[in-house]
């Protein structure tokens, strides 16, 4: 089976997951089909080349940030700044607006569209400051009862010295701690990179969704190249060993669904990629709608202290 037949399972595999619960009444022995096909075709070592094109597209220049995604599906936006404590990190945006006329809180990493935007945003690479913030929007939301929206797209946390001094693993600690306990329902999407730490500190959602070409991973390709060949160069390898991909995401559980996007990616047709990924939000959200906030909150670290765990 062709590279390209395997990938179109997936998606559809991926699909019928992600639908609301009402709609997968009769879908079982379809998506059991499905599993036991991609069983049987599966191959152990995925095409260098292949997980090299997803990594490449998440990483696109002109593929859509977390801003441009607000633009599109967001109304009455309105943007909060600072921690209240240190300083303002132009690497994570955090915010209040309405979707589909529900007020949500959002939270996410934004990178720079030119040389100086990039510097100052740090490459979408946030410091402890900008994990407070997002904590601190976090708990306006929690107290208004506003669900929370998070997108994920950085290479990881900003590596500074600044950063360590001012306790980058503890404030990364500090935001997983806090979506855990949130009693509001939260999404998380990763719509470009989520690399480490620095993705999983806004992560920790009772549904985590990812773009179709986006990427999810402990550490980058180049970082895990380096430890293990001691060669940068050695990336595609890399990359092909640990699949950062949404579809193997999906396989191994660490995401609940994938969000489609338009041929060649989000950055052909950013309306088209923002259409979907506003579906998928508002799908979520209206699936957690009602819940319990003990349910959720017990449901959400189950969730998470099952992952990794191998009988």
């Amino acid at each position: 089976m062709s590279a390209e037949a395997e990938r179109g399972l997936r998606e559809r595999l991926g699909r019928l997951k992600s639908l609301p619960l009402l709609h997968r009444t009769g879908v079982s022995g379809e998506e059991e089909r499905l599993r036991k096909q991609l069983d049987q075709v599966s191959r152990k070592d995925a095409s260098e080349d292949e997980i090299w094109s997803f990594v490449e597209l998440a990483r696109h220049p002109d593929r859509p940030y977390t801003l441009d995604y607000v633009d599109m599906i967001l109304e009455d936006w309105v943007e909060l700044h600072g921690d209240r404590g240190r300083a303002d990190d132009g690497a994570v945006v955090a915010g209040l607006g309405k979707l589909d006329g529900r007020t949500v809180a959002l939270v996410g990493h934004q990178k720079g569209r030119d040389a100086k935007e990039r510097v100052e945003r740090q490459f979408g690479m946030p410091s402890p400051e900008g994990y407070a913030k997002a904590v601190r929007v976090m708990e306006i939301a929690e107290r208004f009862g506003f669900p929370v929206v998070a997108l994920i797209d950085t290479p990881g946390a900003y590596p500074g010295v600044a950063a360590e001094q001012h306790g980058q693993g503890g404030a990364i600690a500090r935001s997983q701690a806090k979506m855990v306990a949130l009693r509001v329902p939260t999404v998380a999407c990763v719509i470009g990179e989520g690399g480490s730490g620095g993705a999983l500190a806004l992560a920790v959602a009772d549904r985590v969704l990812m773009q179709e070409n986006a990427i999810y991973s402990v550490i980058s390709p180049e970082g895990c190249a380096m430890i293990l060949w001691r060669d940068r160069e050695e990336k595609k390898k890399a990359a092909a060993a640990f699949k950062p991909d949404a579809f193997h995401c999906y396989e191994l559980g660490v995401i609940d669904g994938i969000v489609s996007e338009p041929q060649g990616g989000a950055q052909e047709d950013p309306d088209a990629a923002a259409a979907s990924l506003h579906q998928a939000l508002a799908t979520a959200l209206a699936e957690l709608e009602g819940t319990p906030e003990d349910a959720l909150r017990r449901a959400r670290r189950a969730k998470f202290r099952a992952m990794g765990v191998f009988a």
